[in-house]
Formats: structure tokens, sequence, C-alpha cells
């Protein structure tokens, strides 16, 4: 299994593609992330528009907002824990000599909502390996 490290902003999605990629190191089959926190999640989404990566997190703040009357956790950041309950924190996707086989518009992201901080994505290449 591979690491990797991912600096991420206070929010946002950042686009993890070109990391994962170098990951694959040509492996041909399937490749297992997942993320080991619990306030970030992984997805893919389009990557050719910022727009829509501003309207997802718009909709999911509206779903699930910062401040909630009914929050008790102490840390805040409730909301950031059910966004990453929203988004899941593992992905599994077909890769070909070392690329993702992905959709014409489609990208991986790291989906950060309680950052900044540093976080770690696993990558587990899996058959044919």
């Amino acid at each position: 299994m591979k690491a990797i490290r991912i600096p991420t902003p206070k929010e946002g999605l950042v686009n993890i593609t070109r990391q994962v990629e170098e990951a694959l190191a040509g492996h041909t089959g399937l490749v297992y992330l997942f993320v080991p926190h619990t306030t970030c999640g992984l997805l893919v989404q389009e990557g050719a528009d910022p727009d829509v990566a501003r309207d997802l997190l718009a909709r999911l703040e509206e779903l699930a907002p910062r401040v909630h009357p009914k929050d008790r956790h102490a840390e805040g950041n409730t909301h950031a824990h059910l966004k990453s309950l929203l988004t899941g924190v593992h992905l599994l996707l077909p890769a070909e000599g070392g690329r993702l086989k992905l959709g014409r518009w489609q990208q991986v992201f790291l989906a950060e909502f309680d950052g900044p901080r540093m976080r770690e994505v696993w990558v587990k290449l899996l058959w044919p390996a």
C-alpha cells in the first residue's frame, strides 16, 4: 500500500488525480483509495469547471451547515463529519497502463471539510497484482 500526502485548504475539493496516477507505476487493474480521516472524503466529479466544485460545496453546506442548534460535539465540526459521511471515504477505480480509466470530465478529488490539514490517501493496487 502506498500513501499520498495532501496539504488541504480550510475547505474545498483538491484534485488528486495526478498524485494517484503517479502511485500506479504502470498498473493495470483495480485501484482502491481510502482516506483514514473522519472529516474529509473522496469523490469522482467533474474537473473541468471549478464552478461545479463551488456549487457542490455550497449544497453540502445547505445539507450540513457549519453551525446547527442541535450539535453537541465540543470541537464544533459535526458538519465536517456529516459531509464526510455523505461523500464517503473510499473509492474503487479501474486503471490501465498506469492511468485511471475515468470519463471525459471525471477527476478524483479529496474533499476537505475541516482544514487546513495534512491528509493521507492510501492507494492499494488490486487485481491482477
